[in-house]
């Protein structure tokens, strides 16, 4: 078989953290094109392009400075060019662009291609949520796997050891991806259960959020502990009402569950803007603005997506903490009222 030609859609801190590992690994395999294009959205840095500065210096000096990207990943500001050739696609961009993007790959898509997504967010569809990977394989007519985990892009870039999780319906693809991303350092399960990972990697920026509030209110661990175990409860509960198949527990004890659960109640950005959010009283959007460096803020974004389907399936009583982080972002609910969701809560959903 000719060697696979990857594609990396997106740069941000995650998607450059992730080309460390891809531009590495693909020089040890001969199951790969040894040169990675890496598709860049054009900004000018102190009167520069973006691109030219990866290509020259390979570094992304915006959003993963002090980390060198291997010389054999290619910056390229045009998707159409990025994409050419490319029999793996590896999505890891904000949700908000996908739709817009696999537009303009469509045409340039060949047979045999695959995708992975590691985008954590979820869209609105026709029916309610759509799952990103669905638009995607929707789109292109691809099959996609996803990956999800405990993986604090900073981290993973230091190459501080951390575990994550692959959801592959395709259980060959799953291994090509597994060989593609797994280091010592970076560890890789491959589950059947694609879904169901999926919506851990969106739900849980919802939990991140409320914990964001604990610690602004300062709550303290105790109840950070509740809003994670509780937080866990309904986004168990909320992929039994969501996922068409199977939805074992299991999934949920994997790096893409509870293990990313708890990393982002306790790192990430979604918790320091909400406990930033109930200190300075600024707005999301203002705070998302000041804080993230461009970057997009995934929780209060997919609270809304999930707010809607459960007020339609008049719902949103058994969902305490994702509805009052909804409330809280969107509504006007006083943050200081979000104990009550706790308070509350149903014992068992």
């Amino acid at each position: 078989m000719p060697a696979m030609k990857v594609c990396i859609v997106g740069s941000g801190n995650w998607g450059s953290s992730i080309a460390k590992i891809i531009g590495r690994n693909v020089k040890a395999s001969n199951r790969f094109n040894p040169m990675v294009n890496m598709w860049v959205y054009e900004e000018m840095i102190d009167g520069k392009k973006l691109t030219e500065i990866i290509n020259t210096e390979h570094q992304n000096v915006k959003y993963l400075p002090g980390h060198n990207l291997p010389r054999n990943v290619v910056a390229i500001p045009d998707i159409t060019e990025a994409v050419k050739g490319a029999k793996i696609l590896v999505f890891v961009i904000p949700h908000q662009f996908i739709s817009k993007l696999c537009d303009q790959i469509k045409p340039h898509i060949t047979e045999g291609t695959i995708g992975i997504s590691l985008i954590k967010g979820i869209d609105e569809g026709p029916e309610g949520l759509k799952l990103i990977s669905d638009i995607i394989r929707e789109k292109l007519e691809i099959e996609v796997s996803v990956l999800m985990g405990a993986n604090i892009a900073s981290e993973v870039a230091d190459e501080k050891f951390c575990e994550t999780t692959i959801g592959a319906k395709n259980e060959a693809n799953g291994l090509v991806f597994k060989e593609l991303l797994q280091t010592p350092n970076f560890r890789i399960t491959v589950v059947e259960e694609s879904d169901t990972v999926e919506l851990c990697g969106a739900l849980k920026n919802i939990v991140a959020v409320g914990a964001g509030f604990c610690d602004g209110l300062g709550f303290g661990d105790n109840t950070k502990a509740a809003v994670i175990r509780l937080g866990l409860m309904e986004m168990i509960a909320f992929a039994k009402l969501f996922c068409k198949g199977q939805v074992s527990s299991t999934t949920f004890l994997e790096s893409c569950g509870v293990a990313d659960l708890i990393t982002t109640c306790y790192g990430g950005r979604n918790r320091k803007v909400a406990e930033a959010f109930v200190v300075t009283s600024k707005t999301i959007v203002e705070l998302e603005a000041e804080m993230l460096n461009g970057q997009k803020l995934q929780g209060p974004q997919t609270s809304a997506e999930v707010y809607k389907l459960l007020q339609k399936k008049d719902l949103v009583n058994k969902f305490p903490l994702f509805s009052a982080v909804y409330q809280i972002c969107f509504e006007g609910k006083e943050v200081k009222e979000f104990i009550t969701c706790l308070q509350n809560h149903p014992e068992h959903i």
